[in-house]
């Protein structure tokens, strides 16, 4: 953790040092003698980090050393500020003086070209004083002996396995046991890969290698199989130490060769023809290379239905070693966990004992969280308590706080973490910060990790990418778990392992949930999360912390907090509840990157222009009908990359932030107000994602949309374009310029959807309160990689576009279209010349949806043509929704033939009970 910690701050060191502004030459020769001791020290902190796990002396070591490195971070940081602060100045400056003669600007840039004499004298100051404190780290370094080049064997090594096991131990597992016996004794295809691998992939602890000993040692497994071999991987993946295991356990011996193929060549004599059974126990490589001389030796060495059986904690290395057959191994179901945690702890105890202590021994097995080998470790340590009381400490204590725990139960997942590349063991430890059970939002996660520096720059890569490929690699080695929230994948972290990441941050990463005061030291505390109930008081001693450099408040909207700010200067990441007065408090925070506000009123204070290290601003409202104001100042912020809120007033000037990658909604102001207009997103190319564009019905001049060149947002994927202002989160906001009931209105609203050219790698497009008569811009056509359209509150128009026509539309929604009378096969996109070719219209169409079209009272097919061979509709239609449609009378044939997974009608009674009259339950296949 320590080591990726410092590469971020020596990575921050190159450009400083050949910054385009001239340093003083005190501060240069400090800064070179600053980057030379540690870039000297940076090459041993892998040894030191290992090594204190079993000497307190390096520990307090590697302690004072990241101390040193936050402090030159947030040296590094304030002259960095500084000159971003010179450089907006400078721009400002030249903006006001563009009228004026060439000279008077030079002497502008003169005088504003570097931060003032007394910042560097100050920085100075401080770069030298930290020169010191790594001198003194240094002796430090050589006294305890880190060698610089020197390899030193891993401090935590996972016990070599064999298949051996007591199956009367196992319990809970019977289900999963069957199943992957059943693989292994099915019999194969011709078409099936040679061998077939199967694949046990979970988290540590989980039981893999326990299931695994199961299958091997299967009474009907030993009699299917003539050969079965056992080898434990582990790390490193030795290709020639693998080879001789297998020899070993084939034909018993060291064999006397080191050439790997003739390793090889002996392990295909000893199986040739024979059917064999191969575990290959904690497999961590993911270098196919590694795998490929195995896989290709044994491929025609054995005979049919031989299997290979793997376990891992990595899906890339059941990937890897092509698995035919992947089994993800789930937690134990409660009831379980407490059979194997009861059957270690009461093994000695009478049944009074017992009786006594299994309230408390099934809340403390609760605790486990369907992990056996937690179940197993505390079972152990609470075999040797009697009393109600040891046992009452040990289910008030965190498990990270048990010495016996953080020895057996955490060893095993310190060899994932210690697998980990170093920005990805800051990233993982950093989520200690969250509670249990806390559902992780991943953008929002990312973003704090690269407020943090977490996240290495690799060539010209977005962070934000980079930063998805660190979490989806914790995802991929079981350090977050899926969990599914409404429609969306979210993730959370298993309780076991969010001990873990607390017990490898102990003095860095707080959760602070009682307003007790603490007599814990909190000067070292980085990141601090606070949970006090409103009526509760104020921890005092958190005062302390002034080194925090992520703060998470919740509900704290009762409290005075305002003198916190002051001390808690150096923070990088923050969420606040905003009712307090913050106009004097928030532009000290020079360091932050990422701030998280819900609002209480309608206007942000314009200190927050001053932020101009800000690369993340999220703005909840506390109500959908409350605009908030931006800034004037907002284009200061120069560095902001995501800008998340929708209720939004935003003034003029926002043009100027082109590095946003994320703006979730823009609202165009009206003629008489001093809102943004749509031409100030001409330089935001940089967009990506999903992006909402509002207000489009106050637009006069459609020479702003050209002006805009929206075609140019390339990164986009998902577009909403709303002609009323503001909300589009499913409230209806019935502002007063909704609807004008002049036709000036819809011609206006047509020209302005004519001239608006989108990109054309939009995958998802959504037309809100749209008054025109018609919607057939030439532009739409052109979309052809379009997966789902919807068209809501085009209470004007009268026939809908040729939607038929996209190759990959699969959801299709038409809502609130009040004036439409007929869907005709204009709808369908077919050309009358064209009828006689082969057609497939809508071809990937799964979802379609009609609701409260109040006059629609005809859907036409083809013009009765529909038995047509040339012509195909709909083929992968599977659910059909309609309703509210009071009107409709009749629908096409072509429905007839298509074979519904769902259909539903509802408020729509005319259509509805002509469908039952007519085809009956024809209509719908379930």
């Amino acid at each position: 953790m320590a080591r990726a910690l410092l590469s971020a701050i020596v990575e921050q060191l190159g450009p400083f040092i050949s910054s385009e502004f001239t340093l003083t030459a005190t501060v240069k020769r400090e800064v070179q003698k600053l980057e030379t001791k540690f870039r000297t020290i940076q090459a041993v902190l892998n040894d030191a980090e290992k090594r204190q796990l079993k000497e307190e002396a390096v520990k307090l070591w590697l302690d004072k050393l990241k101390c040193v490195s936050y402090e030159m971070d947030d040296v590094l940081d304030e002259w960095n500020t500084a000159m971003i602060k010179e450089e907006i100045e400078k721009q400002q400056k030249e903006d006001e003086n563009a009228e004026t003669s060439p000279t008077k600007k030079r002497k502008v840039w003169s005088l504003i070209s570097v931060p003032n004499l007394f910042q560097h004298r100050d920085i100075a100051h401080k770069i030298k004083d930290l020169n010191e404190k790594l001198d003194e780290i240094n002796k430090e370094r050589e006294m305890y002996g880190f060698e610089l080049s020197k390899a030193i064997e891993e401090v935590v090594e996972r016990p070599k396995t064999t298949s051996y096991v007591d199956v009367s131990d196992i319990l809970g597992r019977d289900k999963v046991k069957d199943d992957l016996v059943s693989i292994l004794l099915g019999k194969g295809t011709e078409k099936e890969k040679r061998p077939y691998v199967i694949s046990l992939v979970g988290m540590g602890g989980i039981g893999k290698t326990t299931l695994a000993q199961l299958a091997f040692n299967h009474h009907e497994v030993k009699d299917q199989f003539e050969k079965r071999i056992w080898v434990c991987v582990s790390k490193p993946f030795d290709q020639c130490r693998v080879a001789k295991a297998i020899i070993e356990s084939l034909a018993g011996g060291d064999p006397k060769i080191t050439e790997l193929q003739s390793l090889l060549e002996k392990i295909c004599e000893l199986i040739g023809g024979k059917k064999f059974f191969l575990v290959f126990d904690d497999v961590w490589t993911e270098n196919h290379a590694m795998w490929k001389p195995f896989r290709d030796a044994l491929k025609n060495c054995g005979s049919e239905n031989s299997r290979i059986l793997v376990t891992t904690r990595k899906d890339k290395v059941a990937k890897m070693m092509e698995s035919e057959n992947t089994i993800k191994l789930e937690e134990l179901s409660e009831e379980d966990c407490w059979s194997v945690f009861s059957k270690t702890a009461f093994s000695d105890k009478d049944s009074k004992q017992c009786e006594q202590l299994e309230d408390l021994g099934r809340q403390i097995s609760k605790k486990c969280k369907g992990l056996p080998l937690a179940a197993k470790t505390l079972g152990s340590l609470m075999h040797f308590k009697k009393s109600r009381e040891e046992w009452k400490n040990v289910l008030d204590s965190n498990l990270w706080e048990l010495e016996d725990v953080e020895r057996g139960l955490f060893a095993s997942l310190l060899l994932s973490y210690y697998d980990l590349p170093s920005p990805l063991k800051r990233c993982f430890s950093y989520c200690a910060v969250f509670p249990k059970d806390h559902v992780f939002n991943v953008d929002e996660l990312v973003s704090m990790w690269i407020a943090h520096g977490f996240v290495e720059s690799k060539g010209n890569m977005e962070k934000e990418i980079m930063a998805r490929e660190y979490f989806e690699n914790l995802v991929i080695r079981s350090f977050f778990q899926e969990s599914w929230e409404f429609i969306d994948i979210r993730y959370k972290m298993h309780d076991i392992v969010h001990d873990f990441a607390q017990s490898i941050t102990k003095n860095e990463c707080f959760i602070i949930s009682s307003d007790i005061e603490s007599e814990l030291d909190y000067n070292n505390t980085r990141h601090l999360r606070l949970e006090i109930l409103k009526e509760s008081r104020f921890p005092l001693s958190i005062d302390n912390a002034k080194n925090l450099r992520t703060l998470i408040f919740f509900n704290q909207s009762g409290y005075n907090i305002s003198n916190l700010f002051q001390n808690f200067r150096l923070l990088r990441v923050l969420t606040l509840e905003y009712r307090m007065e913050l106009l004097h408090i928030l532009e000290n925070l020079i360091h932050l990157r990422y701030l998280d506000l819900f609002l209480w009123n309608e206007v942000l204070p314009e200190t927050i222009c001053n932020l101009c290290n800000l690369q993340y601003l999220k703005i909840t409202q506390s109500s959908h009908f409350v605009f908030t104001k931006l800034p004037q100042g907002i284009g200061k912020l120069i560095n902001l990359r995501h800008l998340i809120g929708y209720e939004l007033v935003i003034p003029r000037g926002f043009g100027r932030l082109i590095s946003l990658r994320t703006l979730t909604c823009f609202n165009i102001g009206d003629e008489d107000s001093e809102g943004c207009k749509l031409e100030e997103l001409k330089n935001l190319n940089h967009l990506q994602g999903s992006f909402q564009i509002c207000g489009l019905g106050n637009i006069v001049n459609v020479s702003e949309i050209e002006n805009a060149q929206l075609k140019k947002k390339i990164h986009l994927r998902e577009m909403l374009l709303s002609f009323r202002k503001g909300n589009n989160r499913g409230v209806m906001n019935w502002a007063p310029n909704a609807f004008d009931p002049n036709d000036r209105r819809m011609e206006r609203d047509v020209l302005v959807l004519n001239a608006l050219e989108l990109p054309q790698d939009l995958e998802r497009l959504h037309i809100r309160w749209y008054q025109g008569s018609t919607m057939s811009p030439n532009w739409l056509m052109s979309l052809t990689k379009l997966k789902t359209v919807s068209i809501r509150g085009a209470s004007k128009l009268m026939s809908l576009p040729p939607l038929g026509k996209f190759p990959f539309l699969e959801s299709l929604t038409i809502w609130n279209v009040c004036s439409l009378k007929k869907v005709c096969v204009e709808f369908l996109g077919i050309e009358s010349e064209n009828k006689n070719e082969d057609i497939i219209v809508f071809p990937n169409l799964k979802y379609l949806t009609f609701g409260w079209l109040e006059e629609w009272e005809e859907w036409i097919g083809i013009g009765g043509k529909e038995d047509e061979d040339c012509i195909t509709i709909m083929p992968r239609l599977q659910e059909l929704i309609i309703q509210g449609c009071g009107k409709l009378k009749s629908m096409p044939d072509f429905l007839r033939t298509i074979p519904l997974k769902e259909l539903e009608i509802t408020a729509s009674p005319i259509i509805k009970e002509r469908c039952q009259r007519e085809t009956g339950e024809d209509w719908l296949t379930t």
